[in-house]
């Protein structure tokens, strides 16, 4: 089985495929309450009770995370956003592998958008693009609308966390084929 992350330090998406490339979970975890999680490790807290009741469920073999942004652009997310998200995707690659014996890979963005035939058309948003595309092409993937008609907050990380692990899974499926 594959797992397939969307790390944040908002919300975490994260989607399991198994060995046919079949959905079997697909969820997005809210940390966004700061009365509940003050802290990073707070957050990291949840994410790791959540991965571990995860490995008990199912037998997960497989850990594809999103890479973090790798450079400042301005008019995105600050410097201190990026250290925070780079080090909150680091302790996460930590419980993987440390409580869950996996090293995770790392996919990024583009490329996992690239491996599941996702063109984003200039000027428009990819997160909207991914998220109308896993509509259209998972059938058990539904999206909850809030009253102004904009998907409930998740949606996104869950539909990024989909496109990991399929990217992940191709990954997976070419590497074993040469075998």
């Amino acid at each position: 089985m594959i797992l397939g992350l969307d790390i944040s330090t908002s919300i975490t998406g994260a989607s399991i495929l198994d060995g046919n490339n079949k959905l079997l979970y697909c969820e997005a975890w809210d940390m966004r309450n700061k009365n509940h999680f003050p802290k990073l490790f707070d957050k990291a807290n949840l994410v790791k009770g959540r991965l571990l009741d995860l490995s008990i469920q199912f037998p997960i073999k497989y850990i594809f995370i999103e890479q973090s942004l790798q450079a400042f652009r301005p008019g995105f997310s600050s410097a201190k956003t990026l250290l925070t998200l780079a080090k909150f995707n680091g302790i996460v690659s930590y419980i993987c592998q440390n409580d869950m014996g996996i090293e995770p890979e790392y996919i990024g963005a583009s490329t996992a958008r690239k491996s599941n035939g996702i063109k984003v058309p200039r000027g428009e948003k990819a997160k909207q693009v991914v998220l109308q595309y896993v509509l259209d092409s998972e059938p058990s993937f539904m999206v909850e609308y809030t009253k102004q008609g904009n998907p409930k907050p998740g949606s996104y990380d869950r539909a990024d966390s989909l496109i990991i692990a399929r990217a992940g899974y191709s990954l997976w499926k070419e590497k074993n084929s040469n075998y």
